[in-house]
């Protein structure tokens, strides 16, 4: 083949690469989280009628907020709208499932509340919908891939930071609405500076990413590494699926999944964090392994950039 075409196939092959984050996805998504407030919005309605006016109109005002917020995360794609909108969606799952057991709604608003809410949890939470939102906000010829979060923060820390960080925004406000000025007052104060770490620390797990870059490939993972490891495409030996058995440096952080493993040609300096505790370990390794959460993705899009996968 011609140089030339050769070249030109390969860009070919990058442009599909680069324009194939499923394109669906982000209007599916749109749509389905805009259509909320008539598709959940009557259950709600229902749950909140029998309530004081003033908990009715802030608990109202917060699903809106909620509601809002969302949206813009879906317009503006961003790491940080990644976080919100993973916040917001369980959230209205949850507010459907709560009114459809509290409330009056009839048969067909409390299927038409639980269904759409769960549509729109279950996508929210779709790696596909990850790389879309953390890519909204990369550098130039960058492509960043999003990293599975440990198993022990997925068995409990994760869902009880997201649990208590909503009690901690909606609880002051609902208990001010309700005339417990004391209690209300006590609960803004704790509840906010509790819901700034939480949401911090909740999004800290948005920006572990294993980036393609045109020199190659960087892994940032502050859970793995002090500072971001660059392998150099020159340096890569072969980028593939784990082998079971394997000797290369564990950077998965106990995460679950399919772990990708980097070879390179010769050692890179890089500084261990070491789990559990305040200290790290520097040191030189030739191979090591991540878990992104689209590991195919990951080497369609490395074999693309003529990184060498196996």
């Amino acid at each position: 083949m011609p140089a030339g075409s050769r070249h030109q196939k390969e860009l070919g092959q990058a442009a599909r690469v680069t324009m194939s984050p499923t394109t669906a996805l982000p209007w599916l998504l749109r749509a389905v989280w805009l259509v909320l407030p008539f598709s959940a919005g009557p259950a709600l309605a229902a749950a909140l009628d029998p309530r004081a006016a003033a908990i009715a109109s802030t608990a109202s005002v917060g699903l809106w907020l909620g509601w809002a917020l969302a949206v813009v995360a879906l317009l503006v794609p961003h790491p940080l709208g990644l976080t919100g909108l993973r916040l917001a969606a369980p959230a209205a799952l949850a507010a459907a499932v709560t009114a459809v057991l509290t409330g009056d709604s009839g048969g067909m608003d409390a299927a038409l509340a639980l269904t759409s809410t769960t549509v729109a949890t279950s996508l929210a939470l779709l790696p596909e919908t990850g790389t879309w939102l953390v890519n909204g906000g990369a550098y130039g010829d960058e492509r960043r891939h999003l990293l599975r979060p440990p198993r022990v923060l997925l068995l409990g820390p994760i869902p009880l930071a997201w649990a208590v960080l909503l009690l901690a925004v909606a609880g002051g406000p609902l208990l001010l609405a309700s005339g417990r000025v004391v209690a209300g007052g006590v609960a803004v104060a704790v509840g906010v500076p509790l819901a700034l770490v939480l949401g911090r620390a909740l999004h800290s797990l948005t920006l572990r990413w294993a980036v393609l870059v045109p020199a190659g490939l960087v892994l940032k993972d502050h859970f793995a590494v002090v500072d971001p490891v660059l392998l150099r495409r020159v340096d890569i030996e072969v980028l593939r699926r784990a082998p079971t058995g394997t000797d290369a440096l564990d950077l998965t952080v106990g995460a679950p999944g399919l772990a990708l493993e980097a070879r390179l040609v010769e050692a890179v300096p890089l500084v261990r964090v070491v789990l559990g505790s305040r200290r790290s370990e520097p040191g030189r390794s030739a191979a090591m392994r991540f878990t992104p959460t689209r590991p195919g993705k990951v080497l369609t899009d490395a074999h693309a950039r003529r990184i060498r996968v196996g």
